[in-house]
């Protein structure tokens, strides 16, 4: 085996913690993940989807909003479920008054909080796929 083949193996293997990220995202995907985590989950992919909007929309018409709400709130901290009430707040403006520039402002703003923040929403979940030691 040569220098380049051996860089290449190396390269693609994943390491640990990422085998532990991407097995947390299939379980995820299979519904196996406990609330509140699931919904967190659900909640970070609609954001960086589409942002909150997004999110309000989609479980709106998928599933139970005001429990996905109730489960976040359980489990984010003060900084990043104020931001989701206030995105929500917009969000119920824009569905009785669509094109209200100040809502969508709002939201715009709440989905930059979101970002700016993103890593502690990680490591919420980075901390609860190694609690439950999910198998890689």
């Amino acid at each position: 085996m040569g220098l380049i083949d051996l860089f290449k193996k190396k390269k693609n293997e994943l390491s640990e913690h990422e085998k532990l990220w991407n097995n947390l995202w299939n379980l995820w995907s299979e519904g196996l993940v406990e609330s509140p985590y699931a919904e967190l989950m659900t909640y970070q992919s609609e954001i960086n989807n589409g942002g909150h909007g997004q999110y309000f929309t989609n479980i709106e018409n998928t599933g139970d909003l005001q429990n996905e709400m109730s489960a976040l709130e359980t489990i984010l901290s003060p900084n990043l479920n104020n931001n989701l009430q206030k995105a929500y707040k917009a969000y119920l403006i824009l569905e009785k008054n669509e094109g209200d520039e100040e809502s969508e402002k709002i939201i715009e703003q709440c989905d930059d909080v979101f970002y700016r923040n993103e890593q502690e929403i990680n490591g919420m979940l980075e901390a609860f796929a190694e609690k439950n030691n999910l198998e890689i």
